[in-house]
């Protein structure tokens, strides 16, 4: 018997699978329910212990990291001088023509799943549905090359999503704007920063767990250090 089914039939992994629909969502209740392992695209909530990578149910997990005790690591500190070139500006999100075309150049990366538009993790209305949402720009010499999108609660905020151009692959720019948003994060005090989901399994979320100060959601009720976790 496989690792897998052997977790899923001994109950060894809670099994947690929810949708739900919110359009207007005040910076507590985001805080809330981020706390309890809920992602949102748009005005679409969801949380799952569960993710299908191919032909395979790998173990979900949330993940956020306390802001206070972050520190980068040697690479990370090797990204951000690599990218001290650049420009870097926050504002409400509001993507249009520039922000859709990085979006079409980087989601040729992707060989299955591919997203059709950035609507698809924002929603139509980004920036106050369900909560206040900032995008990050970073330019070259006046050049889009990445953005990134963030939301807003009262004490802690959450990564969606970030487009960089292919061509500047070798600056790691999807670390970059995580890393730039941990800074803002810390500027503005907040508590946790949600990175999103990655498995148990090794998958290609794996660079999320390469941040210290890392915790975990276990789908009952606590946070633990991701040091914790049993592969």
């Amino acid at each position: 018997m496989s690792q897998q089914l052997y977790n899923l039939l001994s109950g060894a992994w809670p099994l947690v699978a929810e949708s739900r629909a919110f359009d207007v969502v005040d910076p507590e209740g985001m805080d809330e329910l981020w706390s309890v392992g809920w992602r949102n695209f748009g005005t679409d909530f969801f949380r799952a212990s569960l993710m299908s990578d191919g032909t395979y149910l790998k173990r979900q997990i949330a993940l956020r990291i306390e802001v206070a005790r972050f520190m980068r690591s040697r690479s990370q500190r090797r990204t951000i001088r690599k990218n001290g070139d650049l420009d870097l500006s926050y504002d409400s999100a509001d993507p249009g023509e520039g922000e859709s075309r990085l979006f079409d150049i980087h989601k040729m990366r992707f060989a299955g799943n591919v997203p059709d538009c950035l609507a698809d993790f924002l929603g139509n209305r980004p920036n106050g549905h369900p909560c206040e949402c900032l995008q990050l720009s970073v330019r070259l010499e006046g050049k889009l090359i990445a953005a990134s999108f963030f939301a807003l609660g009262r004490q802690t905020c959450s990564s969606i999503y970030a487009v960089f151009d292919p061509e500047y692959s070798r600056r790691r720019l999807g670390v970059f704007t995580m890393l730039a948003e941990l800074e803002f994060a810390r500027e503005q005090g907040f508590q946790f920063y949600y990175s999103g989901y990655a498995t148990v399994e090794p998958s290609c979320y794996d660079y999320k767990k390469e941040f210290s100060a890392l915790q975990y959601y276990d789908w009952e009720g606590c946070w633990r250090p991701v040091e914790e976790l049993e592969g």
